[in-house]
């Protein structure tokens, strides 16, 4: 049975749906003013094996997968001013890279996708209860604010106890609200700033009351699984459960997922520190599906420590893989009571224990060798075995060809170039000058192309 840690209950708990046939999963998704990091990356890959195997458990019809995107705040007006451009067109160009980006990283698109600024209808209703309610108040500024004191378990989910959090805030000059913890639901316009109609004057959003409102829109008031990074358990997400459960009046989410931070040189991984590396940046020296791999080798919850090396440790271990795969048709229909399957299955219902899913994958790799050449029948069958568990942490989808050749790197030999290198060593082969086809090897070696040679003939791939 799935087990999932729950930052809610800060323990494992089985995953118990509230409806088997409506599985209902909601993740907070880009703020689109620049190009996603590779801490973005681990919550994009993360969720998406989460969605990949709640399918599996419940059938791809039954599961609803919402990843929002943000797209209006303080950052993005701050970005479209600097470029002179509107928020629109700033957030259009960032959600197109936002989606090359999953794409590349064998992300699955989620169910639903909505945007803040097509739901201002929903957040504008949601505000307007928590003022019938007396959860806000609207303040001299013209700002509405949630009155915290009036939610009796805020703190719940992030552990913080309001009276430490007041002990410490600070209240800036300006300020006008009435409470250090009261946060802001809706911002008086400003000038040159985007602006919505509502009963209150024109305004925009805050923040967290934007994934309140579409969460609830797209899942109902009460859901399953919400997610996110670790750094949006508070406040972010303290203020959504306290602000959906104040306007609802039911429970918001049974199950609390955080993904630990991505971390270089012992610090968060962040554009606010500046030592962050794009999608963008990594996938042009290494193939997504390495990035994609080597964020798999950590247990979600646990810092991900990144450097070159790993990302070196992560391509050669799917060229392992695939090297397994190389030259064998793997079966159709993999038997998933197979004990391999069994294990990998295991790993995944321990709250996603990824890299002990990884390490069945390899048990599956080296039977595939130790049986290649005796009996192709029992290879090609853990060859779909391996393919099909592979799939469901979105791994091993290329032609092990095209992933072991890869591309050219820039200078590096086209694939045109080697087979022409191959055809006049096997000619000097030929001929008994294995001093030439010695050479021939060496030269391509050195240029970052290895030779195999099997009984089938020469074979190559890029190191």
């Amino acid at each position: 049975m799935l087990k999932i840690y729950n930052t809610l209950t800060r323990r494992l708990e089985p995953f118990r749906p509230l409806d088997p046939e409506n599985v209902r999963m909601y993740v907070c998704g880009m703020t689109v003013y620049d190009m996603c990091h590779i801490g973005h990356a681990r919550v994009l890959v993360v969720f998406d094996v989460v969605f990949r195997y709640l399918r599996h458990l419940y059938g791809p019809e039954h599961v609803t997968y919402v990843r929002n995107i943000t797209d209006i705040d303080d950052k993005i007006i701050q970005r479209a001013n600097e470029r002179h451009l509107d928020i629109d067109t700033l957030t259009a160009r960032y959600i197109e890279e936002m989606h090359r980006d999953a794409e590349a990283l064998n992300v699955l698109p989620p169910t639903f996708e909505p945007r803040a600024t097509r739901h201002m209808a929903d957040i504008i209703e949601m505000i307007q209860t928590l003022l019938d309610k007396g959860y806000a108040y609207q303040a001299d500024n013209g700002d509405i604010y949630y009155d915290v004191s009036r939610f009796e378990h805020y703190g719940r989910l992030s552990g913080k106890k309001p009276e430490d959090l007041r002990a410490g805030a600070r209240v800036a000059v300006d300020e006008a609200k009435a409470d250090p913890l009261d946060f802001v639901l809706w911002k008086a316009a400003k000038p040159g700033e985007p602006s919505w109609d509502s009963p209150w004057g024109p305004g925009r959003p805050g923040w967290h009351i934007e994934c309140s409102a579409m969460s609830t829109h797209c899942l109902g008031h009460h859901f399953d699984i919400h997610g996110g990074g670790l750094d949006l358990q508070f406040p972010h997400h303290e203020n959504e459960i306290a602000q959906s459960e104040a306007a609802t009046g039911e429970p918001f989410v049974n199950v609390w997922m955080h993904v630990g931070f991505v971390r270089v040189d012992e610090e968060k991984m962040s554009k606010s520190l500046g030592n962050f590396f794009t999608i963008r940046e990594v996938t042009a020296r290494y193939p997504p599906e390495v990035l994609r791999y080597f964020i798999l080798t950590s247990q979600y919850r646990s810092p991900l420590n990144y450097s070159d090396v790993q990302l070196d440790n992560a391509k050669g271990a799917l060229t392992t893989l695939y090297t397994a795969l190389r030259g064998i048709e793997p079966a159709g229909g993999a038997n998933l009571d197979d004990p391999l399957a069994r294990k990998f299955l295991a790993a995944l219902d321990d709250d996603f224990n990824t890299p002990e899913a990884l390490a069945v994958l390899f048990e599956l790799a080296h039977g595939i060798n130790r049986v290649r050449d005796s009996d192709a029948q029992e290879a090609s069958r853990l060859g779909g075995l391996l393919t099909r568990l592979g799939g469901l942490l979105g791994l091993l989808y290329q032609d092990p060809e095209a992933f072991l050749r890869g591309g050219p790197s820039a200078g590096g030999l086209s694939d045109e170039e080697i087979e022409a290198q191959i055809a006049k060593r096997n000619e000097a082969r030929k001929n008994r000058d294995f001093a030439e086809s010695d050479r021939i090897r060496d030269a391509l070696r050195e240029q970052g192309v290895i030779l195999e040679d099997g009984p089938e003939g020469t074979t190559w791939r890029r190191e």
